[in-house]
């Protein structure tokens, strides 16, 4: 048996939280700020990895750049080729695990948003991940990492939550654990009488743990922000986006 994130129940059971019409509408303004830190123009070829159901590659691709989207869960794949299809947008819709997926050369930049990143329990498959995302980017691609950052969990950190979402009761308890390196979430969806849970978890990174592991990659500059419009990265940020330079 696979971990969670290998798991096409899990992806089927939570799109609807995770894939919201709220996030889907988001994905404008979220790619309105990616453009703008990496300071591209629509020439550019583009790599979303863990693009899920395309709310980025979709976006991108409307704006006339050149995209491939990769994802290893064949249903994400499946939808945003379909949308793709339906709006004719030419995108490149992958389906591969992103240990494996490398292109050398390829592109001009690569974006993983959404915390997509730290899934791998042995650090040698972050490292290789990014190592691979390094190898295919083009001399002075960018990469853009967005995701929750240990200092900022460290700040907003509740032991247990709960929200109604698309008709479901959505209860998360969490743990940190490993010096405050790892994180261990258990979920669980009430949908009239099914009841749905998983355990979830994945590396919290600190700015300086990240932009390190970065350059152990293979990359040279790296820029931390607070989130994808620039800000700081201080008390006040509410995300962690690291753009690293080849």
């Amino acid at each position: 048996m696979g971990t969670w994130h290998e798991s096409d129940d899990f992806w089927a059971a939570t799109a609807p939280m995770m894939f919201g019409k709220q996030r889907w509408d988001a994905a404008q303004d979220e790619i309105d700020q990616v453009v703008r830190l990496l300071g591209i123009g629509s020439e550019a070829a583009i790599l979303d990895l863990c693009c899920g159901p395309g709310r980025h590659s979709l976006e991108l691709a409307r704006r006339g750049f050149s995209v491939t989207g990769v994802d290893r869960t064949s249903v994400f794949i499946e939808k945003a080729r379909k949308q793709a299809e339906e709006e004719g947008l030419s995108v490149e819709f992958v389906q591969e695990d992103m240990r494996d997926f490398r292109r050398p050369n390829a592109f001009d930049a690569a974006i993983s948003l959404f915390t997509s990143f730290g899934y791998f329990e042995d650090p040698v498959e972050n490292h290789r991940v990014l190592v691979n995302i390094c190898d295919s980017l083009k001399d002075e691609g960018m990469l853009i990492l967005e995701m929750m950052g240990k200092e900022v969990l460290a700040r907003i950190f509740r032991e247990r939550d709960w929200s109604e979402q698309h008709g479901a009761l959505f209860l998360e308890e969490r743990k940190v654990s490993k010096d405050w390196s790892w994180m261990e979430n258990r979920w669980i969806i009430l949908r009239g009488q099914e009841r749905r849970e998983f355990e979830i978890s994945h590396w919290l990174y600190s700015a300086a743990e990240l932009s390190a592991m970065a350059r152990e990659c293979g990359f040279g500059s790296v820029e931390v922000y607070g989130s994808l419009e620039g800000t700081p990265y201080d008390h006040t940020a509410g995300r962690l986006v690291v753009v690293a330079h080849k």
